[in-house]
């Protein structure tokens, strides 16, 4: 079969099925809501046309505030031919984090996110979605032979590149998706996709005249159908230029604080993962070398204070005597660095008060992508 007979055959199908699903046009979608307004052709069978795969906002929320979290990896182990990509790694994502997930290129963020929804089945251990163990409440049973448990198809994913049809509109993609998981209202919701990650005037256009960041806006506009409760992102900023990046980020915040989606975000750009994650996971080496808050990284990477005085040892016992809550380093040159919990000018009138002669003193800010990579290297040589 030629491309050309086998690319009309699929455009047939798809505009046959599509015009079934324009019977139900008068559902129509609240993404705020996350739910449907109903007609009178919104109903098939009798039922009320709720997307099968979405959650409204507010069992989002009682989900978060029971404490359920809603991804696990327990022991997770992944092997190809012997050699350990991933090893004994342990994640907690809590209902509503975004969650920046850190690490070098190779470090295995991919094969986790993968086995994470599904596509790679783990050499042991286990993925735990929204805290269900066995048969899901849906009565959906754990899929064989993947570790998981939970129901997979509350995920969105957008993991390396986007897997796009070149010859389709932007459009007819997402429509493909909305055919084969039985959307209800699928056209409308494509377009709301399209319009949520700037897209709408290019739904129309054929995919392979798409740009790497239209191409990736495309990719995260398919994770996004089927309402899921969790977005697995895996380099969301690639081919984006600064207007796009921060479109990007935005809309992310966005899903997170209105809509109750749980994002875990992979990324390189760690200044984007700055400005809006709320707990992040570092992996080295295929292990986590640790978990930690946003307030926990903004305070180890807070400002401290360079003190040098003409007699740095009394002058770091008296400070170690007033201030046992602060954390003092002594470097070359009589030079003590103070951080933690201290004041800059409690520091100087603490100094002068005990006759100590002040020669230098200065506040410093840790960058955050040195403590990240100090993370790292301490997970790679471990």
């Amino acid at each position: 079969m030629t491309e050309q007979k086998m690319m009309s055959e699929v455009l047939q199908t798809f505009l046959t099925v599509r015009e079934n699903f324009l019977n139900f046009s008068s559902a129509h979608w609240d993404p705020l809501e996350m739910r449907y307004t109903l007609g009178e052709k919104g109903m098939r069978n009798g039922s009320e046309a709720t997307p099968r795969y979405g959650r409204v906002r507010e069992e989002r929320v009682a989900g978060k505030e029971s404490g359920v979290s809603a991804i696990e990896c327990r022991g997770l182990t992944k092997a190809y031919r012997g050699r350990r990509v991933v090893r004994d790694f342990s994640m907690t994502v809590e209902a509503g984090d975004i969650y920046g997930f850190v690490g070098r290129n190779g470090a295995g963020k991919s094969t986790v996110m993968k086995m994470i929804c599904g596509d790679v089945a783990p050499t042991a251990g286990e993925v735990v979605l929204f805290g269900t163990a066995g048969p899901t409440a849906t009565g959906a049973a754990p899929l064989a032979g993947t570790g998981l448990s939970g129901d997979v198809r509350r995920v969105g994913v957008l993991i390396e590149q986007p897997a796009l049809l070149p010859n389709l509109t932007a459009y007819q993609n997402l429509m493909a998706k909305a055919l084969a998981w039985g959307i209800v209202d699928g056209p409308a919701r494509c377009e709301e996709a399209l319009r949520l990650v700037g897209l709408s005037g290019a739904g129309n256009k054929k995919v392979h005249g798409f740009s790497l960041g239209m191409r990736q806006r495309l990719g995260l506009a398919l994770a996004l159908l089927g309402s899921p409760d969790v977005l697995l992102l895996d380099e969301p900023f690639n081919g984006l230029d600064p207007e796009g990046t921060r479109a990007m980020r935005n809309l992310i915040v966005r899903l997170a604080d209105t809509l109750g989606v749980t994002v875990v975000v992979s990324s390189h750009v760690l200044d984007q993962l700055d400005r809006m994650a709320t707990r992040y996971g570092v992996i080295a080496d295929g292990s986590m070398v640790r978990e930690m808050t946003a307030e926990e990284v903004a305070a180890e990477c807070g400002g401290s204070l360079r003190v040098r005085t003409a007699d740095p040892a009394r002058s770091l016992a008296l400070l170690q005597e007033v201030y046992p809550a602060a954390t003092f380093r002594a470097e070359p040159g009589g030079v003590i660095v103070v951080s933690g919990a201290f004041d800059a000018d409690a520091v100087a009138r603490t100094l002068a008060e005990r006759g100590q002669v002040v020669l230098e003193l200065s506040r410093e800010q840790r960058d955050i992508e040195d403590y990240f990579v100090g993370l790292m290297e301490g997970g790679h040589r471990g």
